[in-house]
C-alpha cells in the first residue's frame, strides 16, 4: 500500500503552492493553513508533508508556532522539511509534535554531520532528494550540483537514513504526472523507505507507482492536483491499495 500525503506548503504565513519552486511564481490557497490540515484530515488524509518554503530559503526555521498548531489540530503524524540547518532546529520541531523531520542541504554542505543525526533522531530523520534530469538540487532548489540523484540515495541508505523523500523538481505542481521511471530506479537501488513526490496528480498516477511493485515505497506526496480539486484523497487512496474505485 502506497500511502498519500497531501503537502502544506507555507510561505508567509499562508497555504501556497510554488511551480517548480520558484518563489515567485505561488498560487495562495488558504489563509488558514491550521483549517487547510484539519480539512485534509477530514477528507481521510493519514499523513501530512508541511513544508516551510521561509525556511528553506532564509536557511532556518521560520513558521515554527504555526508548524506546531498544525500537528495539533491534526491529530495524525506530520513531517517538516525547510531550512533545518542544526541539530537544534531539528529537536525544536520535533519537541512541537512533528512526527518526522527532513533535512536536504545539510547532508551535502555537511556530510560529517549525518551519522550523528541518524543516531540522534533514529526513524524521525528523513532526507530529502530534490532532483531535476537526475541531479540533486540545495538551498530551495535554487543550486543545482553534480551529484547523481541515485548516488546519494545509495549513500543515505548506507549510512542508516530509515526514510527517503524523492522529487522531482521539474514536474512539482505541473499537473503532468509522476516519473515512475525514476521512482523506480530510486526505490530500486536502496532498502530503506522511499516517499514519491512531484507530479502526483491522479490515481492514474498512483496505480503507476504501485505498478512498479517496490514494498520499500511507502508513499507519494501531492499537493496542486487536491487544492485545483482534479482528484481527491479518497481515490488517490484507493488506487494506492490497489483498489478499483474510491474507499
Amino acid at each position: 500500500m502506497i500511502t498519500v500525503i497531501p503537502a502544506i506548503d507555507l510561505k508567509n504565513g499562508r497555504c501556497v503552492r510554488l511551480r517548480q519552486g520558484r518563489a515567485e511564481d505561488e498560487t495562495v490557497y488558504s489563509n488558514d493553513p491550521v483549517a487547510m490540515a484539519r480539512h485534509w484530515v477530514s477528507q481521510g488524509a493519514r499523513y501530512l508533508h508541511i513544508v516551510d518554503l521561509d525556511g528553506a530559503f532564509q536557511g532556518k526555521p521560520v513558521h515554527i508556532q504555526m508548524i506546531q498548531d498544525i500537528a495539533t489540530a491534526a491529530g495524525i503524524p506530520v513531517e517538516i522539511g525547510g531550512g533545518l540547518r542544526t541539530d537544534r532546529d531539528i529537536r525544536q520541531l520535533l519537541d512541537c509534535g512533528v512526527d518526522r523531520v527532513i533535512v536536504g542541504t545539510r547532508v551535502l554542505s555537511e556530510p560529517e554531520s549525518l551519522l550523528g543525526m541518524v543516531k540522534s533522531f533514529g526513524h524521525h530523520l528523513a532526507v530529502g532528494i530534490d532532483a531535476n534530469e537526475g541531479r540533486v538540487q540545495i538551498r530551495g532548489w535554487i543550486e543545482t550540483t553534480g551529484r547523481r540523484a541515485v548516488d546519494l540515495a545509495k549513500e543515505m541508505d548506507r549510512a542508516g537514513v530509515a526514510t527517503l523523500i524523492y522529487t522531482d523538481t521539474a514536474r512539482d505542481g505541473m499537473l503532468k504526472g509522476v516519473n515512475d521511471t525514476a521512482v523506480g530506479d530510486i526505490c530500486r537501488s536502496v532498502r530503506c523507505n522511499v516517499i514519491a513526490s512531484g507530479g502526483v496528480s491522479s490515481p492514474a498516477d498512483m496505480e503507476r507507482l504501485v505498478a512498479l511493485g517496490q514494498k520499500n515505497l511507502i508513499g507519494a506526496i501531492t499537493g496542486k492536483a487536491l487544492y485545483e480539486g482534479s482528484t481527491t484523497i479518497p481515490d488517490l487512496q484507493a488506487a494506492g491499495e490497489g483498489k478499483a474505485g474510491p474507499v
